[in-house]
């Protein structure tokens, strides 16, 4: 079989489950049962309070809901996930905890799903992570081969608790790690107290990942559009905070990755960052940056990755700079403003010009790499539900470019010699 019809192995890297809320109970330590029925009724009450304050698009919700109601099981029925799996044609996924929104029916306890922040309560925060981690493991065992489940870890807590919950989560069969992107009143990580947490992360082979969905909301409002304007940043600041204060320098072993972000944003931070190391103009008269050893990029190509959901074409024109090996693509199963049910198509009118070596990359070589999956168990799944470069539109000429995703290592970071980088890729 040649490359060109040859399916793609297909992971996505940012896909939700959660139970509905209610049934977490049994995971939940009995002592926390009396604040979990506070915690409900609360939620219950400020449904109430945005669906007549016309804060929840009720229309909008109920036609989700009705129109993919048999689906939508797949956030917590393994078998109906599958069924999910095999139409997108995706082998494998990456499960992250699903929204807190006043819309969810599978808000993990106590708010710790993807707005978990680090003001949350200690004790209550761990709980409703616990709860949600035990139950996940259950849900991935069913098909271990097709997910890895992403922990919830409240990092801001006590060091060795934070630690000790990283190894269960490891010996439970999870596989990755989700911290808050906020840490609001407790400590930033660029502190030393962290340090424990992320030498367990490397130890364990556990990336840690932080999700788009938290946000000082209050500041905003019901004005939404500040809200999607900002909310891009706050998962995406911890990555400076961890490159500049050295944590992958000392922590070599230690992966990390910023989900539902895009990454849009990379390339230019990226350049900056690198220009400022290797001595621009405008960083002289700061500090010598002696954390690092190497320039930013070099971290983010050993370390870093990006889930980008829902890639754009824009994106991809970029992927020179950003480093073809570091996008990740994903499906965001199940929200609405993912690519399922309609995967398939999406892919065909995203990726029908990029080349096949470079696809099979973002599509989900890179993701086997990073999150550990297996693609020799992987492969039949994919030869029997993975479209085909022909399915995506794309050429045998296209096929024949077995090396080319090679190049964001020879021209992509061209700002390293010379002030002018280059414009490659599609267009927008």
């Amino acid at each position: 079989m040649s490359a060109y019809e040859d399916p793609y192995l297909i992971i996505s890297s940012d896909c939700h489950a959660g139970l509905p809320t209610e049934q977490y109970r049994p995971y939940l330590d009995s002592r926390f049962h009396r604040a979990f029925d506070e915690f409900l009724g609360r939620r219950d009450a400020r449904r109430e309070e945005a669906t007549r304050l016309g804060i929840r698009n009720e229309a909008f919700a109920e036609k989700w809901f009705h129109d993919h109601e048999e689906g939508l099981k797949g956030g917590w029925d393994p078998a109906q996930r599958v069924k999910e799996l095999d139409g997108d044609g995706v082998a494998a996924e990456v499960v992250f905890p699903d929204a807190d929104a006043v819309d969810s029916q599978t808000a993990a306890p106590f708010g710790v799903g993807l707005g978990l922040s680090g003001d949350q309560d200690p004790e209550l925060g761990m709980a409703g992570a616990q709860a949600h981690n035990r139950w996940l493991a259950e849900f991935v065992a069913r098909n271990p081969e097709r997910h890895c489940g992403v922990a919830l870890l409240p990092v801001t807590a006590e060091p060795a608790k934070v630690v000790a919950e990283i190894h269960r989560a490891k010996e439970s069969g999870l596989g990755a790690l989700m911290i808050p992107s906020m840490w609001v009143d407790k400590a930033p990580y660029h502190d030393r107290r962290y340090d424990p947490v992320w030498a367990a992360a490397a130890e364990t082979g556990m990336p840690v990942v932080t999700h788009s969905g938290a946000a000082p909301r209050h500041e905003y409002g019901d004005h939404l559009g500040i809200y999607v304007s900002e909310v891009t940043w706050w998962p995406a600041r911890p990555l400076w905070f961890l490159l500049w204060s050295g944590v992958f320098e000392r922590h070599p072993g230690l992966r990390f990755g910023v989900a539902e972000s895009g990454c849009w944003w990379l390339p230019n931070q990226l350049w900056f960052m690198d220009r400022l190391y290797l001595g621009a103009h405008g960083g002289k008269k700061l500090s010598p940056f002696a954390e690092l050893k190497r320039p930013p990029s070099e971290y983010l190509d050993r370390q870093v990755f990006v889930c980008a959901t829902n890639t754009k074409r824009r994106e991809l024109a970029q992927r020179y700079e950003i480093g073809v090996d570091n996008i990740l693509w994903g499906s965001d199963f199940p929200h609405p403003e993912g690519t399922w049910p309609d995967t398939r198509a999406w892919l065909a009118r995203t990726f029908h010009d990029i080349p096949v070596a470079e696809t099979r990359r973002m599509l989900g070589l890179a993701a086997a790499e990073v999150f550990g999956f297996d693609t020799g168990k992987l492969a039949p799944i994919a030869r029997r539900i993975g479209p085909t470069p022909a399915e995506l539109g794309q050429s045998p000429d296209q096929a024949s470019v077995e090396a080319s995703w090679a190049r964001s290592r020879e021209v992509g970071r061209h700002w390293l010699t010379d002030n002018d980088f280059p414009v490659l890729g599609v267009s927008s």
